[in-house]
């Protein structure tokens, strides 16, 4: 990094971002999990970390809002062939599962598929849990960068454990994640927000931002956790807004329901549809960028500390690659960096 220039052209060859750093030299890990098995609607979230990869040497590194925090070293992981592999054989069986379910078919030969879906997720869950611990337990800062929704369950039980429980999560998505399993698949990308709160490694509060799609089961349970569980619906958000509210109070009132440490969990779809088009579950509505940006400036500059966080859902869909998602995809990446290595004071910021 000594004889690094940000200004000359860069390459995602030498690094995420264009920066030659090492694991070692690095302060904030990136950790790639190519898994998208349970994906019900479109596809290629799999292949997500390496779209962002990619885009990611299109972003200037200098920041108006975190200046040079990149100079504390990001350092993204290989994407691992074999869980990218193991993903592709387990996916072609959730999908048998899929349709054979919308033909009311729950025989046993489906019922077993059911029960070889849920196993390998249930070890993709303990391969998260166990890389990510090592990661914190070297004194890393760590961020996840999947795949589907449901990636990061074993990573934030591993941080839970690091911080006893005592922080909260900021939840960005279109979908409230709350369903107590989808499609019989225990760990569905739409289960994620429920396992983590029925869970014993679960936070001090969930606040969720940007919801707009969501079935009774998961209205229900958020009525029945209030004391846990805030949600900013998207509908209700656009009201406030037309109505003259401005953004900016809305901000407050989302960070002044966190606690002093932070969790961030991005789903893409979160976002205006427009900037992510190719994501797995588009849902009309959502922030724009810069609701979202300004967000996480607020979170961040109100003294919170951000502890980690996942980027999920980011595709290329069904063509071989789009510019498009990736590149939105890395900027939000870029910002998450950036807020956390400030926040925590990295070497460098």
């Amino acid at each position: 990094m000594s004889h690094f220039n940000p200004s000359q052209n860069i390459s995602a060859s030498l690094g995420v971002f264009g920066l030659p750093v090492t694991a070692d030299q690095a302060h904030l890990h990136l950790f790639p999990v190519p898994w998208e098995v349970t994906t019900s609607y479109g596809a290629g979230a799999a292949l997500g970390p390496a779209l962002i990869r990619q885009a990611s040497e299109q972003i200037d590194l200098f920041d108006l809002e975190t200046k040079e925090a990149y100079r504390s070293g990001y350092f993204m992981h290989p994407v691992d062939p074999t869980w990218l592999a193991r993903n592709t054989v387990m996916k072609a069986k959730a999908q048998q599962v899929i349709q054979a379910l919308s033909f009311q078919d729950e025989s046993a030969h489906v019922r077993n598929l059911q029960g070889q879906v849920n196993a390998a997720c249930s070890e993709m869950v303990e391969w998260v849990y166990q890389q990510t611990k090592a990661l914190l337990q070297a004194g890393k800062m760590v961020g996840l960068v999947g795949g589907d929704h449901s990636t990061p369950l074993g990573f934030i039980r591993a941080l839970s454990e690091k911080h006893q429980g005592q922080f909260g999560i900021l939840h960005i998505d279109a979908h409230a994640d709350l369903r107590s399993a989808y499609q019989g698949f225990q760990h569905s990308h739409a289960s994620i927000m429920h396992n983590v709160m029925t869970s014993d490694f679960r936070p001090q509060k969930l606040v969720q931002v940007g919801i707009r799609d969501f079935c009774a089961e998961e209205f229900d349970f958020i009525q029945n956790h209030k004391k846990s569980i805030q949600t900013f619906f998207d509908l209700e958000n656009k009201r406030r807004l037309l109505k003259g509210t401005h953004w900016g109070e809305i901000v407050t009132e989302i960070v002044g329901q966190l606690p002093e440490k932070v969790y961030v969990s991005f789903d893409i779809d979160g976002l205006d549809p427009a900037l992510c088009p190719n994501t797995g579950t588009p849902v009309a509505g959502g922030l724009s960028m810069d609701q979202a940006f300004y967000l996480l400036r607020e979170l961040s500059e109100s003294g919170k500390t951000l502890i980690g966080f996942d980027l999920n859902e980011v595709s290329p869909g069904r063509q071989t690659d789009s510019e498009w998602d990736g590149n939105v995809g890395a900027r939000v990446l870029y910002k998450l960096c950036g807020w956390t290595a400030v926040t925590n004071q990295l070497p460098g910021c």
